[in-house]
């Protein structure tokens, strides 16, 4: 196993492992891939435990097992959501604007869909190439995340503000050592 510089140093001096966060999204070849494997792994593993397997548990008492599946599913978009549309409002301090849970509903319901079209058998059908998927998967998150996920943050000027408070701070630091 290979250590980054970063991950070497914690690990010597606190004695942790560090997990890493993302796994390559760039090559992720399907929505499922991607949110499931290869992006913010914590968060996912986390919302795994805490909301998908609960209702799809639960759930399995009223539906059958794919339906349970669905609700779990979309479940965990919908809390992500809400999740980010609050830590919008806090870094923002401007009123939600629901892009951003309407975001992560497009992307559980796109999932699903995908999900569900896996398991349809086709007689006859050709595989997607790797490079096409990967191709269509970044490209849909990418556009979709330029249409609802970041407008909220450019329309604020958030990022502008931090690189302001930024050189604040560096620029006290300079001055006083």
């Amino acid at each position: 196993m290979i250590l980054t510089p970063l991950k070497y140093m914690v690990t010597l001096t606190l004695g942790l492992d560090l997990q890493p966060q993302f796994n390559e999204p760039y090559l992720a070849t399907s929505l499922q891939d991607f949110w499931g494997r290869r992006w913010n792994l914590m968060v996912s593993d986390i919302l795994r435990s805490s909301v998908y397997t609960p209702v799809r548990k639960i759930c399995q008492h009223f539906v059958n097992t794919e339906w349970a599946m669905i609700i779990g599913v979309l479940a965990t978009f919908i809390a992500s959501g809400v999740l980010h549309e609050l830590l919008y409002v806090y870094l923002t301090r401007e009123m939600h604007t629901g892009e951003v849970t309407w975001f992560f509903v497009l992307h559980g319901v796109c999932t699903m869909v995908e999900v569900l079209g896996k398991k349809k058998t086709f007689v006859g059908r050709q595989p997607v190439r790797p490079i096409v998927s990967q191709f269509l998967t970044v490209g849909f998150v990418s556009l979709t995340s330029g249409w609802l996920f970041f407008p909220q943050l450019i329309r604020s000027n958030v990022i502008e503000n931090f690189v302001y408070e930024a050189s604040l701070f560096l620029d006290f630091f300079k001055l006083n050592f």
